[in-house]
């Protein structure tokens, strides 16, 4: 996207390198990080495309792309690939609910405007269950989900362990190469 994570990464003391297929999105985060005088390795290119020079990273953050791609399954192996052993991966995506549809839908972009209506398709939410599936079967351990709960009355977001009904995020590992 455009550096909204990469920039905070970057400022806690990490070498960042921010990946996103689209050439506008990676203009722009580079632009905000000359700006703001980062050193951030952005990149136009999908995960994938970073198989063939054998990338690897200790950290590995997909968040609200999930929900994007056609073939989920496929995407999460491809991001698990890029985790070196003793490595995490973080993924943030929405719950495939009725609750989603109606709060991040027909709430966020239909009667707020928070995002440009169309943004998300209900059908490509993932659940839990199935986002630990795929982790599982690409090689990755150790799930620890987490919700994404907005309160109005507050004005804020926090994370709540108990409320994964519409947006969450997830981690796993991938095991150490001596276990």
């Amino acid at each position: 996207g455009g550096g909204l994570v990469s920039e905070p990464l970057h400022r806690m003391g990490a070498s960042v390198t921010g990946i996103d297929p689209s050439e506008r999105n990676i203009a722009i985060a580079k632009s905000h990080a000359e700006t703001s005088g980062f050193d951030i390795d952005y990149r136009a290119k999908r995960v994938e495309d970073l198989a063939a020079a054998c990338e690897t990273f200790d950290l590995v953050a997909c968040l609200e792309v999930v929900e994007h791609v056609p073939d989920v399954a496929a995407f999460v192996t491809a991001c698990a690939a890029r985790v070196r052993p003793g490595g995490l991966i973080v993924f943030s995506t929405m719950n495939r609910t009725f609750k989603a549809w109606a709060l991040a839908i027909v709430g966020a972009e239909y009667v707020l405007g928070w995002l440009p209506r169309g943004t998300h398709q209900w059908n490509r939410f993932v659940t839990p269950e199935e986002l630990t599936r795929y982790a599982t079967a690409a090689s990755l351990a150790n799930p620890h989900l987490s919700g994404i709960v907005y309160t109005p009355w507050k004005d804020s977001w926090s994370l709540a362990a108990d409320d994964v009904d519409v947006n969450y995020l997830a981690s796993y590992a991938k095991p150490a190469a001596n276990a």
